[in-house]
């Protein structure tokens, strides 16, 4: 007698019950975890946010102190659309300080695109600010403004350039 067990290599080779319910398990757990980050993701609102980006642009800014004010003092502000993306106009804002009323009431912000004059804060959100485009507003000389991406459909705003007055 042999003292060893006789291994039929062809069933060895054969035999993956062991291995399929293993890998099944590991499948299962794995799908599972991604299906929960994703739907996860979405409840938490990271999904919306991923989605919301703030367009890259760059302005320039011109203060005139000698510029027509309708009150006698301060200056005019330019702020130009310098390059970069081209942004919808009812989602652009120049905030700040240092405005001069004018006779409308309050500061004189215009879009001066060709001979058109349009508000960048279109109510229609059909003026698109490009490369190019300015507005002009009456500022004392210690203003401090800033240009602000605040989309309609959205609860965050963004900085995109700032600018202060000579005396401020």
């Amino acid at each position: 007698m042999r003292g060893y067990i006789h291994m039929d290599l062809k069933q060895l080779i054969n035999d993956d019950d062991a291995v399929s319910p293993v890998i099944g398990v590991i499948l299962m757990v794995a799908i599972t975890v991604i299906l929960a980050a994703v739907i996860a993701s979405f409840v938490l609102g990271l999904g919306d946010q991923a989605q919301q980006t703030t367009p890259q642009a760059s302005f320039a800014f011109d203060y005139d102190g000698d510029a027509n004010t309708y009150s006698g003092t301060g200056g005019v502000l330019t702020v130009t659309h310098d390059g970069g993306d081209t942004i919808q106009g009812n989602s652009l804002y120049l905030r700040g300080s240092g405005w001069i009323s004018a006779n409308t009431g309050g500061p004189r912000v215009y879009l001066q695109d060709g001979n058109e004059t349009q508000n960048w804060n279109d109510a229609e959100g059909t003026t698109e600010v490009s490369a190019g485009s300015s507005i002009t507003s009456a500022l004392n000389n210690d203003y401090e403004v800033r240009v602000v991406y605040e989309p309609p459909e959205g609860d965050q705003s963004a900085t995109l350039a700032e600018d202060s007055g000579p005396q401020a």
